[in-house]
């Protein structure tokens, strides 16, 4: 498979799971903990005995973004005194999904979905460059575990930051976990699917 080429969906029930997370990799960032996730659930709806089988990507990408957010509606939170184990390693799992995503900014980005949106940002003067690394650092020192994730593409670095800002003074955890999981599941334009 071509790094940006996708099979035709009607495939997905023959390939092997390996070729299933290279397409969950050009999707989403790659990350072992979502390949967990999701996988499952997309065998399951890619079965002969599925009521509903996979017709499109936009339906693959659905699958996903309801498996995230039946886990982030399973993790501990920070007004819990004591969580449970399971709701603990939920958000242990989450966490390791949505920090998958590169910082604003960063130059060594894994995905080629990122780093074609981020190129805009590698182009910022010394001095962007310095207050998107301050909000980068403000943000997880607000919201511990989570990278600040958003749609970047088209957006201007100043719009970006000021989106950084309004959420950081929203202050609110599992609105950011949702944001997080909304930016990660976009469906992609940049793919071709091959027949």
């Amino acid at each position: 498979m071509s790094p940006s080429a996708l099979p035709a969906i009607s495939a997905l029930a023959t390939l092997p799971n390996e070729e299933i997370t290279n397409i969950l990799d050009l999707l989403f960032e790659p990350s072992k903990e979502l390949h967990a996730l999701s996988l499952p659930a997309i065998r399951a709806t890619c079965s002969s005995s599925s009521p509903t089988p996979l017709v499109s990507y936009d339906q693959f990408v659905d699958i996903v973004r309801a498996e995230l957010l039946v886990l982030q509606s399973q993790v501990a939170t920070h007004a819990e005194p004591s969580p449970s184990h399971a709701r603990l390693a939920a958000k242990f799992r989450l966490l390791g999904i949505l920090g998958a995503h590169p910082r604003l900014g960063a130059k060594k980005v894994e995905s080629a979905q990122s780093a074609a949106e981020q190129a805009q940002l590698q182009q910022a003067s010394v001095e962007e460059t310095a207050k998107l690394a301050a909000l980068n650092a403000e943000y997880e020192s607000s919201f511990p575990g989570l990278i600040y994730v958003v749609f970047v593409n088209g957006r201007s670095r100043e719009v970006i930051m000021q989106n950084m800002r309004e959420r950081i003074e929203r202050g609110v955890y599992a609105m950011e976990e949702v944001e997080a999981i909304e930016v990660s599941v976009q469906q992609p334009t940049t793919f071709e699917i091959v027949l």
